[in-house]
């Protein structure tokens, strides 16, 4: 299009008798011309706009059962998005009135296993933009008479550079399962690695700062800070922070059918009279004290194939994570000589360095249909009592466990789950277990992550 003065000229000089009159007008007209035209083209672009951010919010297209409905429309996009995962099991396992993994102090909120029909770990999740500046998620763990919040935070959402603040309770993001809630695993319970560092998942009241460098590589670093108050930590009550992580991960495609990422992490944290009980040489339970600090790395690895990058026909994944944890610090060994133990109340030192990994496949060989096996061991590696060395025993049992599963998922909203295990996580015990699960999804669920 002409420029207003420039076609002006154009006609002054091709027809000299038109007044000035005729020019001003013409130039008015042109001009009223030009506005109109940039205003459909702003017209135009927002309503570009705002069909991407409709097709933004409604993205979500995930696996079956473990990644869910997509958001809500853009009109809506500011109300919460609220589900239900239901989830429960039938186990068939032997009488074992302590279960533990031999050579570990119990760890955390581990949940444990029932046996017979159970309610497994229902969840209520909410999440929603709060505004232009922020996110809000929220996860109820519903286990029987135990409600728990496990997540409630907040994100931003528009610091640029690649950069994002979490503020609030929210799983960690060391490692690779430990941000994977449990309707997300592969299998229908936790590893032995996960269960012997945290119970089953590290999380924490604290900040989380996260940055995506701009790169065709996926490169993530994220710090954390927090309360600590959870497994290997305890709640001091103190200021300060108690709990400190690093990770860092990178990752891109291979071809289109197949992407991968791999990362390593750290974790330290403070405890202060952190409560277990282990069997002392006369095998009557003690409870044991520590206080020290806990340094725990973790390095994962994954990789996932589909053909032509399709997994709806057929996929693999490959999973694996290794950690090397050490305490040092004291150790108080209570007084159950009432009870005929041999522990007698003594505090000394206490120093260990453990290790372990667990190793697994997931195979997509037909629609809806998939099939997996998890390799766990464990290595008790080397630990110190003190002078506790004379009533609590040392153990060089090395804890395994093979699981396979098949599962079978009617839609994108339902799972259901064969799984049977091998489990030798308990020294002079060797037990065949058998699980029946069903996870069911209601409402909008986003997806999880990679």
């Amino acid at each position: 299009m002409l420029r207003p003065a420039l076609a002006a000229a154009v006609l002054a000089a091709a027809f000299p008798a038109y007044a000035a009159a005729d020019l001003d007008a013409l130039r008015a007209e042109l001009k009223e011309m030009k506005a109109s035209y940039e205003a459909r083209i702003q017209a135009l672009e927002a309503r570009l706009q705002k069909a991407e951010d409709q097709a933004a919010g409604a993205a979500g297209q995930a696996e079956p059962a473990t990644q869910h409905a997509a958001a809500s429309p853009a009109s809506n996009s500011f109300n919460p998005d609220i589900s239900l995962i239901l989830q429960g099991r039938y186990a068939n396992l032997d009488d074992i009135e302590h279960r533990h993994i031999s050579g570990f102090v119990p760890a955390g909120h581990d949940h444990g296993a029932e046996r017979g029909f159970s309610l497994d770990h229902t969840e209520l999740v909410m999440s929603a933009s709060i505004d232009p500046y922020f996110r809000g998620y929220f996860n109820l763990a519903l286990l029987d008479e135990d409600v728990e919040i496990e997540e409630a935070w907040f994100q931003t959402s528009s610091l640029g550079n690649g950069l994002s603040l979490k503020g609030g309770r929210f799983l960690s993001g060391i490692g690779y399962q430990n941000e994977h809630h449990p309707h997300a695993w592969d299998f229908a319970d936790n590893n032995l690695m996960y269960r012997a560092l945290f119970g089953e998942a590290y999380d924490n009241d604290g900040v989380q700062l996260k940055w995506v460098a701009p790169t065709d590589l996926f490169l993530e670093f994220g710090a954390e800070a927090g309360r600590g108050a959870n497994f290997p930590g305890t709640d001091r009550n103190e200021n300060g922070i108690g709990s400190a992580a690093l990770f860092g991960h990178l990752g891109g495609d291979v071809g289109v059918s197949n992407s991968w990422r791999a990362g390593v992490s750290y974790l330290h944290a403070k405890a202060r009279d952190r409560d277990g009980e282990l069997e002392d040489l006369n095998a009557v339970e003690a409870e044991t004290l520590f206080s020290g600090k806990s340094q725990t790395w973790v390095a994962d690895f994954v990789w996932k194939w589909a053909p032509d990058g399709n997994a709806a026909e057929r996929s693999f994944k490959f999973a694996a994570e290794y950690f090397r944890r050490s305490e040092d610090g004291s150790l108080l060994c209570a007084d159950n000589s009432a009870a005929g133990g041999a522990c007698n109340g003594t505090e000394d030192g206490y120093h260990s360095r453990q290790s372990g990994f667990y190793a697994q496949g997931i195979y997509q060989f037909m629609p809806r249909w998939r099939t997996g096996y998890r390799y766990d061991r464990l290595d008790p590696g080397s630990v110190d009592f003190g002078v506790n060395n004379a009533f609590l025993p040392l153990s060089d049992f090395r804890p395994t466990r093979h699981s396979l599963m098949l599962d079978y998922s009617p839609s994108e909203f339902s799972r259901l789950r064969l799984q049977y295990s091998k489990d030798e996580s308990m020294q002079d015990l060797s037990e065949n277990q058998w699980f029946l699960q069903y996870i069911h999804s209601l409402g909008a669920h986003g997806a999880h992550t990679f």
